[in-house]
């Protein structure tokens, strides 16, 4: 599947090391990627940088290689065998040929990227939210029933399991792997200690449920995004907010840090994703979008920004779209 670059400019702009040291993101342009038959729920890339997931409701997966200097545009792999759609998927942190996804079937995989061959475990409800743990040993999935799993990535098996009586979202762990983030529902964030679920400090965040999570991958922070249509951004040590980016109007659907920790992005139905620099809080960069998003990653290498949402086509049928921000034009 060829991907196509479109002329897709945001407003603003500031100086930054993108594709090209010294490129300004108002001079980068996005490009479009079409391997699904229906929306994309989620984008994610490996280790390496060098291959992003797609995951759809259409019930598939689709492995890329990326280039990050625009040239390369092949799908490598469609992972098929999910019978729902695939709601969220991640890859090892320390390997980049395994990916695993999340579906509304109940089940989870682990895929090898290369093969498509895959290791399925059943579990008890729709699964919306997954992370992997950074050292690569356990995996954390969340479901529609707001029941966390906690699983043993070697054996398989169950870790832990927590059932709260109210919304749980988005999940993420700390870099040293001792401290469990969950989102809720309730507009407070729960910082578990060594998975003591039942020991959690609450942090009070926003006046609306916290949707989202993402961790800064200097591990000084991490950011919510809530249904207030406020990001929050948190010392990880102190557990103290620091500062809020308030450039959206509709609910915080994903967030997400670049690879030096230098900006943030962060996406809802409004027209368009905006990138804020994360020590001022100030936006440096508006990109265009047509639908709302539901999925927005930074290569952990490069400043390419991989993003999807609700678009639709001329005859409103889903597009199965995602595209990636911060190629130059010539390329």
């Amino acid at each position: 599947m060829e991907g196509r670059e479109e002329e897709r400019k945001g407003s603003g702009g500031a100086a930054a090391a993108v594709s090209t040291p010294g490129a300004n993101l108002k001079d980068l342009v996005s490009r479009e990627y079409y391997g699904h038959k229906k929306k994309v729920h989620s984008v994610a890339w490996n280790c390496l940088g060098t291959k992003l997931a797609s995951g759809s409701i259409d019930h598939t997966a689709c492995v890329w290689s990326i280039d990050p200097h625009g040239h390369s545009k092949v799908k490598d792999i469609e992972l098929k065998g999910h019978t729902d759609s695939v709601d969220q998927l991640c890859w090892d942190p320390n390997h980049p040929d395994t990916v695993a996804t999340a579906a509304a079937d109940k089940s989870i995989r682990l895929w090898d990227a290369r093969s498509g061959k895959c290791q399925v475990i059943e579990l008890s409800g729709e699964n919306i939210n997954i992370t992997y743990k950074h050292d690569g040993s356990q995996i954390a999935v969340g479901n529609k029933e707001d029941e966390l799993t906690i699983l043993d990535v070697r054996t398989l098996k169950v870790v832990k399991k927590h059932k709260a009586n109210y919304e749980m979202n988005e999940i993420a762990w700390n870099k040293a792997g001792d401290l469990f983030f969950i989102t809720t529902g309730l507009g407070h964030i729960e910082v578990v200690k060594d998975l003591e679920f039942l020991k959690p400090c609450k942090l009070n965040a926003h006046t609306a449920g916290c949707y989202c999570i993402a961790m800064d991958p200097l591990d000084r922070y991490f950011a919510v995004g809530s249904a207030d249509s406020l990001v929050s951004l948190w010392n990880v040590k102190e557990l103290l907010c620091i500062r809020t980016f308030t450039k959206l109007e509709w609910p915080v659907r994903t967030v997400s840090f670049n690879h030096t920790g230098e900006f943030i992005a962060y996406a809802s139905e409004d027209p368009f994703i905006d990138i804020a620099n994360v020590e001022t809080g100030r936006s440096v960069h508006q990109i265009p979008c047509k639908a709302a998003m539901n999925s927005v990653e930074w290569n952990p290498k490069y400043n390419l920004l991989a993003y999807a949402g609700d678009d639709k086509n001329k005859y409103q049928a889903d597009e199965g779209v995602f595209r990636i921000f911060g190629f130059e034009t010539h390329n």
